[in-house]
């Protein structure tokens, strides 16, 4: 996108953020359901296509922008990204970079009109752990049939389409060979999904189960028509949607350092507004520091993705800002005090909702991992060279 135009949008976004989606948090938070007719102006606002190609109806948005975008969206409640998050990173990325030219043709034009999708890699028993993956897909005649179970997916009620992971071989290869990707409309014949789950936090935001009954499939439903490259797809994926969380943690912690500040500034004790006092200058000026950092990082991770060289950004901005998001939610409701802990204010809302960016598309202690791997491979790269 045009770097003129994507700036008269972020625009148009930030206003559309504090004029129309702040004001709806109370009903979403009532109704734990995103209006349908807010999901529809998202729709007719492009925000489901955003980073889908102009030719199948998208703006064609870079990374740096779609981050950016994330993170003044993520100013106001979880949800609402949430809505948009998984078309717009994980599926897009999916089929841009691993899909046929008909799978392409047939869906990027459907996610870019807002049919919200989900991504399906962890099961009861494997989250990070692809070799412990239960989902079988296996070869029926130019087709598969699948058969498993996913758990804690994101839009999963909603979903028209899953972008979901199987294995197609018995044996765990080598690469993840036996983990392979399948487009899966969501309304096929063996595809049921439970009951939302009740969370901590993030009201309006919905994950669930998807089980798979024998799903009978195409052979044309294999993302870009080989088997075995489905774990390298959703790592891809996986590097977006870690962006997207980095993203979204530094735009809500934004939010609540904007809230405590507030705070701060009209509270009083002993005489004068608690903001004058030095542990609670100590609080906010911490968290302004570590939030700046945190959206340097976002930007320089960004910039990387676009050039493709961005596994040990991704994975270190998405560590470093869940973490400063959680840190920074804590400290709200310190600075709010007892109020902090009453759900009439938004700090205890904050602290429960920012908790589970720590754990989604990778839980801190799998980011570090994933550096650390990373940083051995370069090493032993340089080494060798």
């Amino acid at each position: 996108m045009d770097q003129t135009v994507f700036a008269q949008f972020i625009e148009q976004l930030h206003r559309y953020v504090r004029d129309r989606l702040i004001p709806a948090e109370p009903q979403v938070i009532a109704d734990d359901a995103v209006p349908p007719e807010i999901v529809d102006e998202m729709r007719e606002m492009g925000l489901f296509g955003l980073t889908t190609p102009e030719e199948f109806g998208g703006a064609g948005m870079n990374i740096p922008q779609y981050v950016e975008t994330i993170r003044v969206l993520s100013h106001a409640m979880p949800a609402y990204r949430s809505t948009a998050s998984i078309n717009l990173g994980m599926v897009c990325s999916a089929l841009k970079n691993g899909g046929t030219n008909a799978q392409k043709a047939e869906w990027l034009p459907r996610i870019a009109t807002g049919e919200i999708a989900c991504f399906g890699l962890t099961e009861p028993g494997s989250g990070s752990d692809s070799a412990a993956m239960a989902t079988t897909a296996k070869a029926d005649g130019d087709g598969y049939i699948l058969t498993g179970s996913k758990r804690y997916i994101t839009n999963a009620p909603q979903a028209k389409l899953g972008l979901i992971m199987a294995r197609t071989h018995a044996e765990t290869l080598p690469g993840n060979g036996h983990v392979s990707a399948f487009l899966v409309p969501m309304d096929s014949p063996g595809v049921s999904v439970s009951k939302p789950d009740r969370k901590m936090g993030q009201a309006g935001s919905h994950i669930a189960d998807i089980y798979l009954d024998e799903v009978k499939l195409p052979g044309a439903a294999l993302l870009g028509g080989v088997e075995g490259r489905g774990f390298a797809t959703a790592m891809q994926s996986l590097d977006n949607g870690r962006l997207s969380v980095a993203a979204a943690s530094c735009g809500y912690a934004r939010r609540m350092l904007d809230t405590a500040l507030r705070y701060a500034t009209e509270r009083k004790a002993f005489g004068e507004p608690i903001a004058g006092f030095q542990l609670i200058q100590a609080m906010l000026a911490d968290s302004e520091a570590e939030l700046y950092a945190a959206e340097c990082m976002l930007k320089d991770a960004a910039e990387r993705a676009n050039q493709g060289k961005a596994i040990l950004a991704c994975a270190s901005a998405k560590l470093f800002a869940s973490e400063m998001c959680g840190r920074v939610a804590d400290r709200c409701v310190q600075i709010h005090g007892g109020a902090g802990y009453l759900a009439e204010y938004e700090a205890e809302r904050f602290y429960r909702d920012a908790r589970v960016y720590r754990i989604y598309e990778g839980t801190s202690q799998i980011m570090q991992l994933v550096i650390a791997k990373q940083m051995l491979r370069d090493f032993a790269a340089g080494a060798q060279g």
